[in-house]
């Protein structure tokens, strides 16, 4: 059920308000494109900065828009359970078919800690697929608690942002052939997928969905020298995706392919001038091949 392209969606704001008009074309532009999934209200959602209303509003109307076409894992984490446990339920209410959550971040919990607050989400009742990402949680779930997690009720996966590609034979010997491992790392993502990955949660596929796409059918189909090429060609374009704090180099593309406006919330801020130069040189020709 979960495998391939699966972009971290951008929220697109407008007025310092969620742009749902936007946003609706974009979800649409992403499943014409190809996009096997979608992730809304993420990180490169500025979840953190979305009201809870609005945090409803996106993943509901992401759900709605697309129409059962491809699941929707609404983000739906944080760093105290009972919040977390909240925005799943809202999101289980909404019709998400299935939850990202993060470890906790910033309160640095224990391996225990991060094993009781993921038994408590998993009691909801909805899929879940857990999210490693020590570079901004700044805790690790390690194997052994991954193992734990796996076996609770209603956790699928996880999404691995260690960009440790050693991690995905090890996590597969610990929670089983079974256990869908998804990619949080572009740059890696081809190593991920020969180790037993099944896709990628994607920054970069935001705004280059069809090649993300094909890159991930080659990989399923085993078609090596295709994504080899592809992986290749996209290597720049991961790079730039992060010339600035992300999502700022995403929204500046989209914003120039008449997607959504470039606006961010603080203390998200546009992409300097500088970065600007770096992403159009390194999305140069990329961008015409995707259709707009």
């Amino acid at each position: 059920m979960f495998f391939g392209s699966i972009p971290a969606l951008v929220t697109p704001f407008l007025d310092e308000k969620p742009d749902m008009p936007a946003f609706k074309e974009f979800v649409e532009w992403q499943i014409a494109s190809g996009s096997h999934g979608l992730v809304p209200c993420g990180t490169t959602g500025e979840a953190a900065t979305l009201e809870p209303d609005e945090h409803k509003q996106v993943i509901e109307t992401c759900v709605v828009q697309a129409r059962g076409r491809v699941p929707v894992i609404a983000g739906s984490g944080s760093n105290a359970t009972h919040r977390a446990v909240q925005l799943v339920e809202m999101a289980k209410d909404v019709g998400a078919d299935a939850v990202l959550i993060a470890a906790p971040w910033y309160n640095k919990p224990s391996q225990q800690g991060i094993f009781e607050h993921f038994a408590e989400i998993s009691k909801v009742g909805i899929p879940i697929i857990a999210y490693n990402v020590p570079g901004r949680t700044v805790v690790d779930i390690s194997v052994a608690t991954l193992a734990r997690i796996a076996a609770l009720d209603n956790v699928v996966g996880i999404k691995d942002a260690t960009a440790n590609i050693d991690r995905v034979k090890l996590q597969r010997q610990a929670c089983g052939g079974d256990f869908v491992q998804l990619s949080g790392d572009d740059p890696s993502a081809l190593q991920f997928h020969e180790q037993g990955g099944l896709g990628c949660v994607s920054v970069t596929a935001n705004v280059l969905p069809k090649t993300c796409a094909a890159f991930q059918i080659a990989l399923r189909e085993n078609n090596m020298a295709r994504a080899i090429e592809l992986d290749t060609k996209l290597q720049a374009a991961h790079e730039a995706m992060f010339a600035y704090a992300s999502p700022a180099p995403a929204k500046y593309l989209l914003a120039k392919m008449g997607l959504m406006k470039n606006e961010l919330r603080l203390p998200m801020v546009r992409a300097d001038e500088k970065s600007c130069l770096i992403i159009d040189q390194a999305l140069n020709g990329l961008i015409e091949q995707e259709n707009i």
